[in-house]
């Protein structure tokens, strides 16, 4: 399939790596400068690359290919706007480190570990007009132990989690050539904006 990624970091890094492995035709929108884990993998690569510096919004500019199948979002913070989102022909998929519709922002595993929630999980959900408040593609759940941070529960269990479901919503694309779509439950929404550094 024809798939425009846009991320960054480690996680968008290891998504390109996934579905170049899975022989998918990629094309790249790096939104943490040149720097960047995935703007490096995929230049490497020699992937078609649009290179942003940490924008506000990705636009149907910045998505290096006139169409594609399926938009995937993995570790960005900026806004895919509703034109580029129509350049996908399925559907504009993105991952959150929580069980939405709880903990709809930028600092969700944060807000998992401040509000002492004992169980954690992820979404794939469809991009849409609202922050994080798409229709939900797949989810699953984990623990949080005693012993966790927000950094250890990322990297042992949500950040795994995250790559996984999101292969498998891309396969089930792939397969069927739809992904199922349910309304999250709007009334267990709960925010988790940026929670200002301890002193």
């Amino acid at each position: 399939m024809k798939i425009a990624l846009v991320g960054t970091r480690w996680f968008g890094a290891e998504m390109f790596r996934l579905l170049n492995a899975a022989g998918h035709d990629l094309a790249v929108c790096a939104t943490n400068g040149e720097e960047d884990a995935l703007a490096k993998a995929a230049r490497g690569a020699e992937v078609p690359t649009v290179v942003l510096d940490n924008p506000h919004r990705v636009g149907a500019a910045e998505i290096p290919a006139e169409s594609v199948d399926v938009i995937v979002a993995a570790h960005t913070h900026a806004f895919v706007t509703a034109d580029a989102r129509a350049k996908a022909r399925v559907a504009s998929i993105g991952y959150h480190p929580s069980l939405l519709p709880r903990h709809r922002g930028i600092a969700a595993v944060e807000w998992t570990m401040k509000e002492r929630d004992p169980i954690a999980g992820g979404s794939v959900y469809h991009l849409s007009g609202g922050m994080d408040a798409g229709a939900l593609a797949a989810q699953d759940w984990c623990f949080v132990y005693p012993d966790d941070d927000a950094g250890s529960l990322w990297r042992r269990a949500l950040a795994p989690m995250g790559l996984r479901l999101l292969m498998e919503v891309v396969a089930e694309i792939e397969t069927t050539g739809t992904v199922q779509a349910y309304d999250q439950d709007t009334r267990a929404v709960t925010l988790a904006p940026l929670l200002a550094p301890a002193a």
